[in-house]
């Protein structure tokens, strides 16, 4: 069995508790571990802390009416600039989250490395070095969000959608916990 569900959730703080709280729920009821469930949890949070800070200021009126979505908050007429989307997809052995928003995008000068891209500290399928992630200063009071997903999911991945927003999406493979009352498969 596949499960999935999409959320569109006002750019408000309240919504990220609200969809982390939705997303931990799927999970214990699909039986999956914990510790798998925390960390997706927390990715999640990050995800849509992001989307409620930057993620405004365009218009997004092709998603209107998609069926299957559930709006919270939202008003008539579609998403618009103070809302965006979270879809996660339990599949088999995979947990897949997505994050869309209706902002202006990332930033095109910037390169954003994927969890699953190994770099020079992390050669592919050599776990004794760490990825290597940019780190904010110590100083600064924001700007984690995005290398704490890379650390918490299996893959990550930052686009744009043209003239649409920023998408972050991530997925992680499940373990299950023992007895548990639905196993998605």
């Amino acid at each position: 069995m596949s499960m999935w569900w999409s959320l569109h959730l006002r750019r408000d703080a309240a919504s990220v508790p609200l969809a982390r709280r939705f997303l931990l729920g799927t999970m214990e009821t699909a039986g999956v571990d914990p510790d798998i469930s925390y960390d997706l949890s927390v990715a999640l949070s990050e995800a849509c802390a992001n989307a409620v800070e930057h993620g405004g200021g365009l218009r997004d009126a092709d998603d209107a009416g998609e069926p299957g979505l559930v709006t919270v908050g939202g008003g008539p007429g579609g998403p618009a600039c103070g809302e965006y989307r979270v879809t996660a997809y339990l599949d088999g052995e995979t947990c897949r989250i997505e994050v869309a928003d209706s902002g202006p995008g990332f930033p095109s000068r910037r390169t954003l490395r994927t969890a699953a891209q190994p770099s020079a500290a992390h050669p592919a399928g050599d776990p004794s070095h760490p990825r290597t992630v940019v780190q904010p200063p110590v100083t600064a009071e924001s700007g984690r969000g995005l290398c704490l997903i890379e650390e918490l999911a299996d893959h990550v991945h930052f686009g744009n959608r043209p003239g649409h927003g920023a998408v972050v999406s991530f997925d992680k493979v499940l373990k299950w916990r023992e007895g548990p009352l639905l196993m998605v498969s």
